[in-house]
């Protein structure tokens, strides 16, 4: 039989949490499996070994591992496996297969641009600020770039900016400031981000501190949404029948 286990990163902050299992609860229904369960990476209970028991408990044989992320960072491409194969160990008859993460798509820039539009009308000389989480692979920064381009080419604004909230350049703080300076009429500040956390509370205290004359708004994180739970169905798919089984004994 066969199950689903969507691994989402894990927060400190429960909001998030709740956040990211009504989003997949929301997905569900898409995804042709009896058996779907949902654990963390870190952070949030229950995790990857406890997330593989629970569908093994319940009768699966083999187990599609969906990693519930924006990108392919450290945490899809090793943190995650790592837990996953310590888990296998258990059960050297049930068969893994290793999904990917939504990756770069043009309906989530779509969602991005709404969320913006949700914050106030742009102008055609509105500012943006792309906010991404940031890692030291360089596959994310190139991912994030790849955004951009798109953000810009659906909005038709010239003045698309990113910034990173760890472990890269410009840092969030850095490319802020600047903008700010720049006096634009608008800024947008449009969060890459699945769900409220510790970023989300970092990101609000530093534009309340800002002091400029411009409208500044920031834009609420991508949460749920259709266009979204198709894309996470979709990698399931995917994972079905184009994924060979790894982690098997």
């Amino acid at each position: 039989m066969r199950a689903i286990l969507y691994i989402c990163h894990g927060t400190r902050v429960k909001e998030g949490a709740k956040q990211a299992a009504a989003f997949i609860e929301e997905t569900m229904p898409l995804v042709d499996a009896q058996i779907q369960e949902i654990c963390y990476l870190e952070l949030s209970d229950p995790s990857i070994a406890e997330g593989l028991a629970r569908c093994v408990q319940k009768g699966a044989t083999e187990v599609i591992a969906m990693p519930f992320l924006l990108l392919t960072a450290g945490h899809a491409k090793k943190d995650i496996p790592e837990e996953l194969k310590k888990a296998a160990q258990h059960y050297p008859n049930l068969m893994i297969r290793y999904g990917r993460p939504l990756g770069v798509h043009e309906h989530i820039v779509d969602v991005l641009i709404d969320r913006m539009k949700e914050a106030a009308p742009f102008q055609e000389d509105a500012c943006v600020l792309l906010v991404g989480r940031g890692s030291s692979d360089p596959e994310t920064k190139q991912d994030f770039d790849q955004i951009s381009r798109l953000f810009k080419e659906k909005t038709k604004l010239s003045d698309v900016y990113i910034g990173y909230l760890a472990a890269c350049e410009p840092t969030f703080e850095d490319a802020l400031y600047e903008l700010a300076a720049m006096k634009s009429r608008q800024l947008f500040i449009v969060p890459y981000l699945l769900f409220t956390g510790i970023l989300t509370k970092t990101m609000d205290r530093e534009v309340r501190k800002l002091q400029t004359e411009a409208e500044v708004h920031l834009c609420r994180h991508l949460g749920y949404d259709p266009m979204l739970g198709q894309i996470l169905a979709q990698r399931v798919e995917e994972a079905f029948y184009e994924v060979p089984s790894c982690f098997q004994s």
